[in-house]
């Protein structure tokens, strides 16, 4: 019998947990919106600056399977957070959260739609108001099956994501077959050496590989909806994470390394968000191409699907703790979904959708998005690694592996993060520095309405 205040437990095994974690950084789309931009900050050290910052990444992953440990919990990095450091640092933990992921409603839909006006009308790929109607029919669509359960949009990404998958999997063995021989750039391990990086070179190339690896965590805020395992494994939902932080570590460097080979620096720059379309052109005649823009827009429809998720399930749990208003938790009876949050995110989605579309171009709306939530990422997400290494500090007395695993390395990679972010504050324009920076402070406003709002019922109780 279906229960109307509870999320669906035990839905999702490993294989589905495995598949959300990669649909949730979402390769292709990663791939097609970030390659020009951090070509452009670093150069060929775009491989070494992915790497490097996949092993960070993978800190903090250490950090979320550790602290799911304490309890499994929809609101992933609120719960834990707050949990180790106090409700404020949780809700905060939280918020960069909610606000990263309303801003990628825009980067996200973006993409889709420029790839769809490219194989429907070309001519209107660079109007912002088109680029915005057509990302807001998938915003639609997308939320519609994400509201209809679990299930059902766990099945929605497994078909996504082996059709996506297997186009990549063409375009890698291709692209490394056939430019071996005659590559755009000669891979050398320069692009890989800690050496060739000043502190400057790494935190530019850092943020941007950062947003390459965000949305895997999506498992996590799935914690609740996952089949639990044996005590201390992290159940399903931490071996999902584990194993696609790996796999698309392991990913991204590669297609780096075959997009570098295939393309010119100004190649790639005129591709811009189309670097899939420009690599498979090489590679395969007409129409068999143009499967690369299919699979940058399934990717990007999946990636979409998860960050709906993650939203979702973590307004639901801080609406649960009363950390936002209560109307968010609510469930569907039937589906056992947060339709509320949901739909929250639906709406401020199109919001922000209509008003980048009266921006001068595509290309400044994801510039400023990208950035920005590559900011709010690494503010989250460092509180979570912190929270793992207090947390687990008792660790250290425990044997090497466990001191590295549970406490050394989250701690060092979310101290990486925070010098990340507070270097690019000063590199970042106003409009950046406003969705980012300012994105995060106006989250005292809710913090301080909802204080008082149940301060004082406890009051008028008493």
């Amino acid at each position: 019998m279906l229960r109307g205040n509870e999320l669906a437990r035990n839905s999702l095994g490993t294989f589905e947990s495995i598949i959300m974690g990669i649909a949730g950084t979402a390769p292709a789309f990663s791939v097609a919106v970030t390659t020009a931009t951090i070509v452009a900050s670093v150069g060929t050290l775009s491989v070494g600056s992915i790497l490097y910052c996949g092993l960070i990444m993978f800190g903090i992953t250490l950090a979320f399977i550790h602290l799911s440990k304490i309890t499994p919990n929809a609101g992933a990095a609120y719960a834990w957070v707050g949990q180790v450091f106090g409700a404020k640092w949780g809700f905060f933990a939280g918020w960069g959260l909610l606000v990263a992921s309303v801003f990628f409603m825009v980067s996200a839909t973006i993409p889709a739609a420029t790839s769809t006006l490219m194989l429907l009308a070309p001519d209107k790929v660079e109007s912002t108001h088109w680029v915005a109607g057509v990302a807001a029919f998938w915003l639609t669509a997308v939320t519609l099956v994400v509201m209809r359960g679990i299930k059902h949009s766990s099945y929605a990404q497994l078909i996504l994501t082996v059709f996506e998958t297997t186009i990549l999997v063409a375009l890698i063995a291709g692209g490394v077959i056939h430019f071996w021989s005659h590559p755009a750039h000669a891979p050398t391990l320069i692009w890989v050496s800690p050496i060739s990086f000043s502190p400057q070179v790494f935190a530019t190339g850092a943020l941007t590989a950062i947003f390459f690896f965000w949305g895997w965590d999506v498992t996590m805020n799935l914690s609740e909806e996952s089949k639990a395992g044996a005590q201390n494994d992290g159940g399903s939902a931490g071996k999902g994470a584990f194993w696609s932080v790996l796999n698309m570590m392991l990913f991204f460097t590669i297609m780096m390394i075959v997009v570098l080979m295939a393309l010119t620096d100004q190649e790639i720059a005129q591709a811009d968000t189309n670097i899939l379309f420009a690599v498979a052109s090489k590679l395969f005649p007409a129409p068999w191409n143009y499967l690369a823009v299919f699979c940058t827009i399934v990717s990007t429809v999946g990636t979409i699907e998860t960050q709906i998720l993650q939203f979702s399930r973590s307004m639901f749990a801080m609406a649960r703790d009363k950390m936002l208003n209560p109307v968010y938790a609510r469930i569907h009876a039937e589906w056992q979904t947060p339709w509320v949050a949901t739909l929250v995110i639906w709406g401020l989605g199109m919001l922000l959708l209509y008003t980048s579309s009266y921006m001068p171009s595509v290309k400044s709306i994801l510039t400023s998005s990208i950035l920005a939530i590559g900011f709010q990422i690494c503010f989250y997400m460092s509180l979570a690694g912190f929270a793992c290494a207090w947390h687990y500090r008792q660790k250290l007395h425990a044997g090497l592996g466990s001191a590295i695993s549970y406490v050394v390395w989250p701690m060092l990679s979310g101290a990486f993060m925070v010098f990340i972010a507070l270097y690019s504050i000063p590199t970042f324009d106003l409009l950046t520095n406003l969705l980012g920076a300012g994105g995060l402070l106006m989250g005292f406003i809710p913090l301080a309405i909802n204080q008082w709002r149940f301060s004082g019922k406890n009051n008028s109780l008493a």
